[in-house]
């Protein structure tokens, strides 16, 4: 699994750091995402992954398995 993330149309909502924030964090200058760690191990943190692709409002997350 692979997180991708783009940050041309991220909104800076922040739904991914309230799903994961050991996955996610935001910029300080404009708030958009930044991934932590775009190769995460573990169901547990695969399945937040997971879950921040599908509730991000932008869909600026993307997972490549």
């Amino acid at each position: 699994m692979k997180i991708i993330a783009d940050t041309s149309v991220c909104v800076g909502a922040g739904q991914c750091v309230l799903t994961e924030s050991a996955l996610f964090d935001q910029s300080e200058d404009d708030g958009t995402v930044i991934v932590l760690n775009p190769t995460p191990d573990g169901e547990a943190l695969q399945a937040a992954a997971r879950e921040a692709v599908h509730i991000c409002p932008s869909q600026a997350l993307s997972i490549v398995d």
